[in-house]
């Protein structure tokens, strides 16, 4: 059976690398037209189906245990080429790839790691190096047409203004993503400090510095690191300067528009707000006084982790990340995940609004290239279609009935109480998860994750059980969602012309490096916050690099969209 239910608007990647827009014009064909005219048709098909895709730690696609069951169940031969879940080695892994012009028969990809943006599917299919799926969706994918039919959404979102389907985004209704720049705190430290949440930014310096100098895990070690986080998705400015000027989120690659807002139907570039420079004066006067890790505008997510999982007692306060498990194993055995809620946004000048980004990624995480033969890619698109049925989707993501997931019993209640529920998810630790971390593809096979297909699974009351960490996550976010922000800037909605998108992907990718490394340059003393010419300096360098123009083009575009 396949449920589906109609969806909130979804999150765009606009910005991309140069790399990707300049591919080799050795790849054949021009733009399609929806159907296999003109770059339709693909290399010859020789039985294999090759992957490009991103694979985690303990993970092995090519021995996975539901790719060898999709290999029987389609007859095919699916061979992948890997990379990590790390962002940065991800994107440039998927830009050398396409650069050679040895690619893949397929993409693959996971938006939260790296995936094409709109841009580059307009341009790539252009060049010829990406199909257009429309004839081969109409086709072969009933379940596709059907969700799109309940959810249009998917389907504008999947739509290129050519007309042309160049690929496929996940549609991924996720409540606590909507919400991801949320500061998760060492309940058992505030105890052990005697302090409550803090409420304001005064408020958590107090809390901070109490972490820092009054050994709240008790080893008598001056080892606590008070707060931490890292570049981008997990960057301790969202959070932190929210009080002082929206801030909708951070970016290491330029991939989305992370320094802009919509205020009175006008774009506005936040770092040029006086806010901006009074959120990162606050921030500044926290790293001098060494309440943030110094790693915290460098390491990577593994990096965090390691920090929340040290041997020994835990020694980390506070994380700015969008669920625990980012920064600490969830269902080890000493419990410490248990011991970090959510603190509820702060209350400044500028009120307490929540970075919003709404969970649906636009672009594409799914595209069949130039060198897929007709046969192959009308299996690619089968697959894909596989998984887009409930049942399918459970043993896809998930993995095994009765060992990873299971259908409800009398009397279960579904994380939404509004819903009927429909199905229980297992969450496994230690051993067993161990021996069933490569039986599924976990969010490479979310397609279609609908607010119902996610708020109608079962999850029990107690949030600190680990089968009830849905339910935390979800109530966790409850706050966040009171603060929705008046400035969020849906550029998700949004296609950039394609001959606007190279000076874009230009202008978006170096403004916000700026944006990057002054704010971190800014805290961390490298550049004086209370420097006028420093700050002049700041402003100068984002005009130098095509701030009046990033703007402009998506004044355009909201113009263009109304």
């Amino acid at each position: 059976m396949t449920r589906r239910t109609r969806s909130a608007t979804a999150t765009v990647a606009v910005g991309v690398s140069a790399v990707a827009l300049t591919i080799a014009a050795c790849a054949p064909g021009g733009g399609g037209d929806g159907g296999d005219g003109g770059n339709g048709g693909g290399g010859a098909d020789d039985g294999v189906i090759t992957i490009f895709s991103q694979q985690g730690a303990d993970s092995d696609l090519n021995t996975n245990e539901f790719t060898l069951f999709l290999e029987e169940e389609f007859d095919v031969d699916l061979q992948f080429e890997t990379t990590t879940w790390d962002s940065a080695s991800a994107g440039e892994a998927r830009q050398i790839t396409l650069a050679s012009g040895d690619y893949p028969d397929a993409f693959l990809l996971i938006p939260w790691v790296n995936q094409f943006s709109q841009a580059e599917l307009i341009k790539l299919g252009d060049q010829g190096v990406i199909r257009p799926l429309n004839d081969l969706l109409e086709e072969n994918a009933p379940n596709l047409q059907a969700a799109w039919e309940t959810t249009p959404e998917w389907e504008a979102l999947s739509t290129a203004p050519d007309g042309n389907v160049w690929g496929l985004p996940q549609w991924n209704d996720c409540f606590h993503c909507t919400y991801p720049s949320k500061l998760w705190m060492n309940s058992a430290w505030l105890d052990a400090v005697g302090l409550d949440q803090p409420t304001t930014p005064e408020e958590l310096r107090e809390v901070l510095t109490a972490f820092k100098n009054e050994d709240p895990n008790g080893n008598g070690q001056a080892d606590e690191v008070p707060l931490s986080g890292t570049p981008g998705a997990n960057s301790v400015l969202p959070f932190l300067m929210n009080p002082f000027v929206y801030v909708p989120t951070s970016t290491i690659n330029g991939s989305v528009p992370a320094s802009l807002a919509l205020r009175d139907d006008t774009v506005t570039l936040q770092p040029t707000l006086d806010g901006w420079r009074e959120g990162l004066r606050y921030v500044s006067s926290l790293f001098a006084e060494g309440l943030i890790d110094e790693a915290a505008f460098t390491q990577n997510q593994d990096a965090l982790l390691a920090l929340g999982d040290v041997a020994g007692d835990p020694i980390l306060g506070a994380a700015t990340v969008g669920h625990p498990g980012v920064f600490v194993t969830v269902g080890q055995e000493d419990g410490r995940d248990k011991q970090y809620d959510a603190v509820p946004p702060l209350t400044g000048p500028n009120g307490s609004p929540a970075s919003e980004l709404l969970s649906s990624v636009a672009g594409a995480t799914f595209v069949i290239t130039n060198n897929a033969g007709d046969e192959e890619a009308a299996k690619l698109v089968q697959i894909m279609d596989w998984m887009v049925d409930f049942d399918n989707h459970l043993r896809a993501e998930f993995g095994e009935e009765g060992t990873a997931w299971d259908y409800p019993a009398e009397g279960d209640v579904a994380l939404d109480e509004t819903l009927e529920p429909l199905f229980i998810r297992y969450r496994l630790s230690g051993a067993e998860a161990t021996q069933n971390a490569n039986v599924a593809w976990g969010p490479l096979a979310q397609y279609y994750g609908s607010a119902e297909f996610r708020g109608a699974q079962v999850v029990p009351e107690d949030v600190y059980d680990l089968a009830g960490y849905e339910r935390r996550l979800f109530e966790a976010t409850l706050p966040y969602a009171e603060n929705s922000p008046s400035e969020a800037f849906p550029y998700w909605n949004l296609w950039v012309p394609e001959e606007q998108s190279a000076d874009l992907a230009t202008v978006q990718t170096n403004v916000e490096a700026v944006v990057l490394q002054a704010s971190a340059e800014f805290i961390t003393g490298v550049r004086d916050i209370e420097s006028d010419a420093d700050w002049q300096a700041f402003q100068d360098a984002l005009v130098a690099n095509g701030s009046e123009q990033y703007v402009q083009i998506y004044q355009e575009a909201w113009d263009a969209s109304k």
